[in-house]
């Protein structure tokens, strides 16, 4: 089983960046594929990007594409979410996600098994 822990939210105006970073504990952090996604309160989760056990793919939302990057430190435990250009609607609770993948260079979209507590991202206009 794994923990997680999101940090790095907070208020930006429209057009800065924030960088999101997703802490892991427990097992193996290389054995999952791991995403980040977002949640506006009375609305579904909606996925924003994903990221192989290997970093080398990725996927994205077409929302997000061009603007945020994920990455992932397998040495330090921990995924990234760099967030530029930001917009107002990129508002949201956004949360890390984990799943074991088999392959190196799976990259899941959901569903994911472990999820981490959240962290608020709000952008103003």
């Amino acid at each position: 089983q794994v923990q997680l822990v999101e940090s790095g939210g907070g208020l930006v105006q429209a057009g800065g960046s924030l960088r999101l970073s997703c802490a892991a504990s427990g097992r193996t952090f290389s054995d999952y594929a791991m995403g980040w996604f977002r949640q506006v309160p009375g609305k579904e989760r909606e996925f924003a990007a994903a990221i192989s056990r290997s970093g080398g793919n990725t996927a994205y939302a077409d929302s997000v594409k061009g603007r945020f990057t994920i990455s992932r430190d397998n040495a330090k435990n921990t995924v990234y979410l760099q967030m530029n250009s930001l917009k107002a609607e990129d508002t949201a609770v956004y949360y890390c996600a984990a799943k074991i993948a088999q392959n190196l260079f799976t990259v899941v979209t959901g569903p994911y098994n472990y999820w981490g507590q959240g962290t608020q991202v709000t952008v103003s206009s």
